[in-house]
């Protein structure tokens, strides 16, 4: 079963430091989730449970691929849940931000979206990472 949030209390009682599971989106998308301009994300694979509680959105300017893995430049932009998956549909190219549609996607509706100012830089993976957050600035 997938992590949803580790939570590590400092001595004065407050969160700090917390393992979380991220999922970086390439730039504007991260900033249209942060937003609420952007209420799908389309992928071409689905993860292995749901739903997903507290999944840090990292956005980052590079097209992440087998290649090209890693990002060391990306940045935290919101905390958003997914609690639904489904096919990719036509008339759902305006929630996902998309240029057009093409058949075979999956769309993973996002919900509960809490927009990250100044947000902390994060190493951008592909799939679900997970990476060490600190809590404390939020």
């Amino acid at each position: 079963m997938l992590p949803i949030l580790t939570l590590a209390l400092t001595m004065t009682g407050k969160y700090k430091d917390v393992l979380m599971l991220a999922l970086s989106i390439v730039s504007p998308h991260g900033a249209n989730i942060a937003s609420g301009k952007k209420t799908l994300e389309v992928r071409s694979w689905c993860p292995q449970y749901l739903p997903i509680r507290d999944l840090l959105i990292v956005e980052n300017s590079v097209f992440l691929s087998r290649d090209m893995p890693i990002d060391p430049y990306g940045k935290a932009v919101a905390i958003v849940d997914i609690e639904e998956i489904h096919e990719w549909q036509p008339n759902e190219v305006v929630a996902a931000c998309s240029s057009g549609w093409e058949s075979g996607y999956w769309a993973w509706s996002l919900s509960n979206v809490r927009a990250i100012e100044n947000g902390q830089f994060i190493c951008a993976k592909r799939k679900l990472y997970e990476v060490d957050f600190d809590l404390s600035g939020l």
